[in-house]
């Protein structure tokens, strides 16, 4: 086995045993560094964000080639610091908690608890939702940041090892930072929220397809995920976002999207699925499949890297 396909799958079983640090998260720190450059380059103008996003990615990226090429003949060094790194850059495990709790608060009718610790996964006004809508935000997270937190850099990690998997990472990171239509982000914000959107593009579609395979699995049906791909996803304001969630949606047999308002703007995201408004036993279903999508997502990546470095072996 390669160390790049070894690092990915310790890595990954890393993240399941321990989930995010409590403590110093190598991806906080990345954001604290970048919340201070931002407040040195920030100006309401897209040239200053793209110089923005290109140093604080790029300087990222050529550090992880730094350490991957010093490490390229020492195959057990290379494996560990892949595994370090996809590690840090995973967040499947601290996604699946949060979905968990959610559904706990729900299931003891503490709706105003649920509503609370929603926050903790999504950035819509959540002081007003229903049961239902609590359910309906708690899906499409748990669908989106699947892609976004597990899928997405373990494509770029089978693709580039370590600069492909912090990279990827920091960027995403940004998007979430100042990756927002507002007035202040609308320009300066607008290159780091399409970087993401650009490397998202083939996770999503990989997370999406996932989805809808192991839709059985969870008791639901590979067609409608697949129809409900076909037919909403393109209705999404989000290119990413939309497949991921409307194979979700069709895989669990409900219906996400819709009307999300944060804070003074509202965002008509369209329906998702044909099926029945989510229910707080659909957490845990949602949350199951999104699991089973992770372990496919690893299992592509390790043998994506594994036929890649056989194939640099032969030459």
């Amino acid at each position: 086995m390669s160390p790049r396909a070894l690092g990915l799958l310790m890595g990954f079983v890393a993240d399941r045993l321990l989930g995010d640090p409590a403590r110093f998260h190598p991806v906080a720190g990345f954001g604290r560094v970048a919340g201070a450059v931002e407040q040195r380059m920030y100006a309401d103008s897209r040239s200053r964000g793209v110089l923005f996003t290109a140093s604080l990615v790029g300087g990222t990226a050529a550090l992880g080639l730094a350490v991957e090429r010093s490490l390229r003949d020492r195959p057990a060094l290379l494996a560990t610091a892949t595994a370090t790194a996809t590690w840090a850059v995973l967040g499947g495990t601290s996604l699946g908690r949060e979905a968990t709790a959610v559904h706990a608060f729900l299931a003891t009718d503490d709706l105003p608890g649920a509503r609370l610790r929603l926050t903790h996964l999504v950035g819509r006004d959540t002081s007003q939702l229903t049961e239902n809508e609590v359910a309906r935000a708690t899906i499409e997270s748990v669908a989106e940041n699947t892609s976004d937190a597990v899928t997405a850099p373990l494509v770029w990690g089978a693709l580039l090892g370590v600069p492909g998997l912090v990279g990827y990472r920091a960027a995403n990171t940004l998007d979430a930072m100042v990756g927002h239509r507002n007035p202040r982000y609308e320009r300066f914000g607008w290159a780091s929220a399409r970087w993401d959107d650009l490397l998202n593009l083939a996770g999503a579609r990989l997370a999406a397809l996932l989805a809808a395979a192991l839709a059985p699995s969870v008791g639901g049906s590979t067609r409608a995920a697949l129809t409900a791909w076909h037919a909403d996803a393109r209705h999404h304001p989000s290119p990413n976002a939309g497949p991921i969630e409307a194979s979700f949606a069709g895989a669990l047999g409900i219906q996400l999207g819709g009307v999300n308002r944060y804070g003074d703007r509202v965002e008509d995201r369209h329906t998702l699925g044909s099926g029945t408004p989510p229910q707080a036993a659909d957490i845990d279903r949602a949350r199951v499949l999104a699991d089973r999508v992770a372990l496919g997502s690893v299992a592509v990546a390790a043998l994506s890297a594994g036929a890649a470095g056989a194939r640099r072996r032969a030459r």
